[in-house]
């Protein structure tokens, strides 16, 4: 397996977003993960690794985490998955943050939706889609148990959780999410966020035990 991040410039207040290559060596099937902006270095990359291009996954529908996927798609196909409770957002440039926070309004059509316990295949990788509602109604964190990875979009950051004040967001859900659906992978799962730095389900443990802890 090869892993690559890219710290790209979106279109919404020059946010920077990460995002993930994922490619199977054996195949050269090839997963990006929010490309939010700066679609050229991704193409870049894709074709020093010789990629097959099979999935554009969208771990929510925000402009600074779908603001690459047109030009992208354009040059390189893959199909555009979203959880099925995002896609109406993606569409909708009030939702998606785009119609008034970035120089063009995205309006963007996914090819395919998912759900919560779905799995996505690169040759012999398999991915888990986790629904993680909280920062949007539809968004999913990705979960690859072979190699101890999590990809987590706006849910989980180091630290932090992702802002709960947007459109179809809520603060009640992203801590279910997190304290339900995250902190009981294994402890050693490594966490690569939407934005900031990677981080481990252990290292973020504390910080929701002592959000329960001031809840009694």
């Amino acid at each position: 397996m090869i892993l690559k991040q890219l710290r790209l410039k979106s279109n919404i207040k020059e946010i920077i977003t990460n995002c993930y290559v994922i490619e199977d060596e054996k195949t050269k099937e090839t997963i990006v993960i929010d490309p939010g902006g700066e679609a050229e270095k991704i193409t870049e990359l894709l074709d020093v690794l010789n990629a097959n291009l099979k999935y554009i996954y969208l771990t929510h529908c925000h402009g600074d985490h779908i603001g690459g996927v047109e030009l992208l798609k354009q040059q390189k196909g893959g199909s555009v998955v979203i959880h099925t409770e995002d896609y109406e957002g993606a569409k909708n440039p009030d939702i998606n943050l785009t119609g008034f926070m970035a120089e063009k309004a995205i309006s963007l059509e996914a090819d395919a939706r998912v759900n919560d316990g779905d799995t996505l295949h690169l040759g012999d990788l398999e991915f888990q889609v986790i629904h993680t509602p909280g920062h949007t109604q539809g968004g999913s964190s990705l979960y690859c148990e072979q190699e101890n990875m999590l990809f987590s979009g706006d849910t989980l950051f180091k630290g932090m959780w992702g802002r709960t004040d947007l459109p179809t967001s809520s603060f009640e859900d992203i801590i279910h999410s997190i304290e339900n659906k995250l902190l009981v992978l294994p402890d050693e799962t490594i966490v690569y966020p939407g934005h900031g730095i990677i981080t481990k389900i252990v290292e973020e443990e504390p910080i929701y035990y002592n959000l329960k802890a001031g809840e009694d």
